[in-house]
C-alpha cells in the first residue's frame, strides 16, 4: 500500500466543452511539488493525472481502488488560479463515486477559500486550508481515525461524528526555505509527452505543442486585484521565490528531457529583477533553446529587461490589461499603471520579438456596455499576438466573491468556467450576466475573424497559425443563459 495518491481529476469536457480536444494540457505542478516533498520524507507517493490520461469518473474510481492508498489527496489546482473552483467539478463526481471508501483530503485554492462549505458539500474526510505540505505531513503521521491526533494538525478541517471541526492554520513556508520544503518537482512521476501547450504558444515552435513543461519560480502575488484568487491558499498577499541557482537545476532537468515549450507559471514572473533576470542569465549561460511564456504586468515590464528575457527564450509575455477604461481598472485595484502608456509598452515588447498575450475582462463591477466597448477597441488597437477575453467571475478566494449576494453567484462549479455550457458571469449594477457573456463571446469571434488581425498573425507566424486559429473558431461554445441547447 502506498501512503498517498495525489489525484488531478478530469473535468475537461464539462468545463471546456469540445475545446477540451485542443486546449492546453498542463502538468499538475502542485501535485508534483508536494510529491517531491513527501517522497524525500520517506513516504510512498504516486500521482494519478486523470486529465492527462482522459479517464472517466468510473475509471478514476477503479484506479484508486487498485492502488488502494492510505490517503487519497485531490489536488484542486489548474492551469490558472481561477481553475480551482471549476476543477471541483470532477473532484465532486469522484468523491461521490468513492463514497468514503478511502480517506480523502482536498487541497487547493477553492478548498482553502471555502473550507467549511467544501466539507458540507462533499463526501470528503478532510480539507486543507493553506499551502499543504505541513498539513499533509501531519496527517500522514497521524492515526486518521483518532480525533485527538487530528486536533493537533495545523490547517486541517475534519469531522468529529456529525460536527465539522477546524484547527489553526499552518504557517507559511518562509522565504529562504522553499528550496528545502518544496525542492523541485517529481518529474519522474509525470509522463511529459502527454502534456501540450496552448496553440498560440506553439506558434513560435513550428506549431509543435508537445512535450510541454510548467513550473513555478515563485509563489503568490503582492498585488490585490479584486477579481483574483491566487492568494487563497496562502491566506494573505504574499510573494516568495526560489533561489535562482536552485531553479536553474529544474530547467536543466527540463532541457535534458528534450522539452522546449515551457510555461513559467508564477502569477508574476517579471517582478523582482534580481530574481527573474538572474534565472534568465543562467539559462543564457547554458545555451538552452527554450520557448518560454510567462506572466507580467504592464507596469513591471521595463525596456531594459527585454533583451535578456528574449535571449533566455521568453518568446511570450502575458499581460493583465483587463480593461480599456481607467476608472474600471482603478476600481478593481488594477490602477497602479493608470499613467503607463499601454500602447507603448506593448509596442516595445513586440519590437524585441516577444509576443504579447493581452488579457481582457468584460463585466467588471463598474463596466457598462460603453466601457466594455472601450476594452474591445483597445484590444483591437493593440493587436497583440494573442488576445484572451474573459467574463468577470467572482471566484471563491477573491475579494469580488464576498461582494456579491449568493443568489448572484453560479450555482455549480462549472458555472465558474469561462468556457462551460452553464458559465455565469457576475451581474453588475449596469449589466446582466447574459449581456456580459454575449459581449465576450461576440468580441472573441469578432477579433479573430477580423481580416487585418488575421493578416497580421499570418505575416508573423505563417499560414499554419491561421489553420490552428480556425480549429478554435470551428468549435462554437454553447451557453445555457443565452438560450442554447446541448445536443
Amino acid at each position: 500500500m502506498i501512503d498517498i495518491l495525489l489525484v488531478n481529476s478530469n473535468s475537461s469536457l464539462q468545463i471546456y466543452q469540445n475545446l477540451n480536444k485542443i486546449s492546453q494540457l498542463e502538468p499538475p505542478i502542485w501535485a508534483s511539488l508536494i510529491a517531491k516533498n513527501l517522497s524525500l520524507k520517506g513516504y510512498r507517493v504516486n500521482i494519478l493525472d486523470a486529465e492527462a490520461d482522459r479517464l472517466t469518473i468510473k475509471e478514476i474510481g477503479i484506479k484508486i481502488n487498485e492502488i488502494n492508498p492510505k490517503l487519497v489527496c485531490f489536488v484542486v489546482y489548474g492551469q490558472q488560479p481561477s481553475a480551482s473552483t471549476q476543477n471541483m467539478t470532477g473532484v465532486s463526481l469522484c468523491l461521490k463515486e468513492l463514497n468514503y471508501s478511502h480517506k480523502t483530503l482536498l487541497i487547493g485554492p477553492h478548498p482553502s477559500a471555502l473550507p467549511k462549505q467544501t466539507m458540507e458539500d462533499e463526501f470528503c474526510d478532510f480539507v486543507c486550508q493553506g499551502e499543504g505540505p505541513y498539513t499533509i505531513d501531519g496527517l500522514l503521521q497521524s492515526d486518521m481515525n483518532n480525533i485527538s491526533h487530528l486536533k493537533k494538525i495545523p490547517g486541517l478541517w475534519y469531522r468529529d461524528k456529525d460536527e465539522i471541526c477546524s484547527n489553526p492554520p499552518a504557517s507559511l513556508i518562509p522565504q529562504g526555505s522553499l528550496e528545502k520544503v518544496l525542492p523541485g518537482m517529481s518529474w519522474d512521476l509525470l509522463d511529459m509527452k502527454k502534456y501540450r501547450t496552448a496553440n498560440w504558444h506553439s506558434m513560435t515552435n513550428n506549431n509543435e505543442s508537445q512535450p510541454y513543461a510548467a513550473l513555478y519560480t515563485s509563489l503568490g502575488c503582492p498585488y490585490k486585484c479584486t477579481f483574483c484568487c491566487i492568494n487563497a491558499p496562502f491566506g494573505k498577499h504574499t510573494f516568495r521565490y526560489w533561489n535562482p541557482e536552485f531553479m536553474i537545476t529544474e530547467f536543466d532537468k527540463i532541457a535534458n528531457m528534450g522539452i522546449r515549450n515551457v510555461k513559467i507559471a508564477d502569477e508574476m514572473f517579471v517582478l523582482n529583477k534580481k530574481h527573474f533576470l538572474k534565472i534568465c542569465e543562467l539559462i543564457i549561460e547554458r545555451g538552452y533553446d527554450f520557448n518560454i511564456w510567462a506572466y507580467s504586468r504592464i507596469d513591471t515590464v521595463k525596456e531594459e529587461y527585454l533583451e535578456t528575457l528574449k535571449r533566455a527564450g521568453v518568446n511570450w509575455l502575458a499581460l493583465g490589461i483587463e480593461s480599456g477604461n481607467k476608472k474600471v481598472r482603478l476600481e478593481v485595484t488594477k490602477g497602479r499603471f493608470t499613467e503607463v502608456d499601454i500602447n507603448d509598452i506593448v509596442k516595445k515588447i513586440q519590437e524585441h520579438d516577444i509576443g504579447v498575450v493581452g488579457n481582457f475582462i468584460f463585466g467588471l463591477p463598474n463596466d457598462t456596455l460603453e466601457t466594455m466597448q472601450e476594452t474591445y477597441d483597445l484590444a483591437k488597437e493593440l493587436k497583440c499576438e494573442w488576445t484572451s477575453m474573459y467574463s468577470a467571475m467572482a471566484y471563491p478566494g477573491s475579494a469580488l466573491h464576498s461582494q456579491f449576494d449568493k443568489k448572484d453567484l453560479p450555482k455549480t462549479y462549472t458555472g465558474y468556467s469561462q468556457h462551460s455550457f452553464d458559465c455565469k458571469p457576475i451581474p453588475t449594477k449596469n449589466l446582466t450576466s447574459e449581456q456580459i457573456l454575449e459581449f465576450r463571446d461576440n468580441s472573441f469571434y469578432s477579433i479573430y475573424t477580423d481580416k487585418e488581425y488575421r493578416k497580421f498573425l499570418e505575416s508573423k507566424f505563417g499560414r499554419d497559425s491561421i489553420v490552428e486559429l480556425d480549429k478554435v473558431l470551428s468549435i462554437k461554445l454553447k451557453r445555457k443563459i443565452l438560450g442554447d441547447k446541448l445536443d
